[in-house]
């Protein structure tokens, strides 16, 4: 997530590539970066890497946070810090870096790699300008909305996790063609560019899935005939299932 984050970044018109600095372990990643993006700075030095930072995003797993934290010098009058770790909040933060430290929650999802990810921010002691500032920035990598910390487990199920939702059901719906005598990598096409469209019909039209069904489903058509097989086997309630065990508080 750190790579497609500092990608997108060096994609964007916010900040220039040059004052991007990545910092990651692994010499063969921060290679790969440098080959891409040949102004980019890389180091293995977290410390070195946010000496001078305005921003400071840590895209680590939840149990490294606290220990990384420790080994990086922060300004809290100076800097932002952005986590990308899923379930630390603001409260634990504050225990670590104290109380006046700007800190941002962001939770992404793998579509950021494509520049397409539906991003989730919270802040904490945060101006309108800072804010608006995060929001630009990864509204240039998908989409961004401005969240409160309480929505972040719910809005990560229907996110982050719901990724993998919509992406199991072109998997579904692919085996589906094959099984009707659909080449697999047709079908695949078919079906993801399907997929594209509804929600490009969502998102660039004052609309609601329902609207969009009706204007589908012809009275004795074989669209309607699908849409109720669904609902008799149980779809709308196995999605509302799934979102709800994945929001894990």
């Amino acid at each position: 997530m750190g790579g497609a984050i500092a990608r997108g970044l060096a994609k964007g018109s916010i900040i220039r590539t040059e004052d991007i600095c990545v910092s990651n372990p692994s010499l063969a990643k921060l290679d790969a970066l440098k080959l891409e993006f040949p102004a980019m700075q890389v180091t293995s030095n977290n410390a070195e890497a946010v000496h001078e930072a305005d921003i400071v995003l840590l895209a680590v797993k939840p149990w490294l946070i606290e220990p990384v934290l420790k080994e990086l010098p922060l300004d809290a009058e100076k800097q932002m810090l952005v986590s990308v770790a899923a379930g630390i909040s603001f409260a634990q933060f504050e225990e670590w870096v104290g109380e006046k430290m700007t800190v941002f929650r962001v939770i992404p999802n793998t579509a950021i790699s494509q520049l397409e990810s539906m991003t989730l921010i919270a802040s904490h002691h945060a101006t309108q300008e800072q804010e608006q500032l995060l929001l630009d920035i990864f509204n240039e990598m998908g989409l961004a909305m401005l969240i409160p910390e309480k929505q972040m487990a719910a809005t990560t199920a229907l996110t982050s996790c719901g990724i993998a939702y919509v992406l199991k059901y072109i998997q579904a719906a692919m085996q589906a063609g094959i099984e009707l005598g659909v080449y697999p990598k047709d079908a695949q096409r078919m079906v993801a560019q399907s997929v594209k469209g509804a929600a490009s019909l969502i998102l660039n039209n004052d609309t609601h899935p329902s609207v969009e069904i009706d204007k589908v489903t012809t009275p004795g058509g074989i669209t309607i005939r699908g849409i109720n097989e669904l609902e008799h086997e149980g779809f709308t309630s196995a999605i509302i299932k799934a979102m709800k065990v994945s929001c894990v508080k």
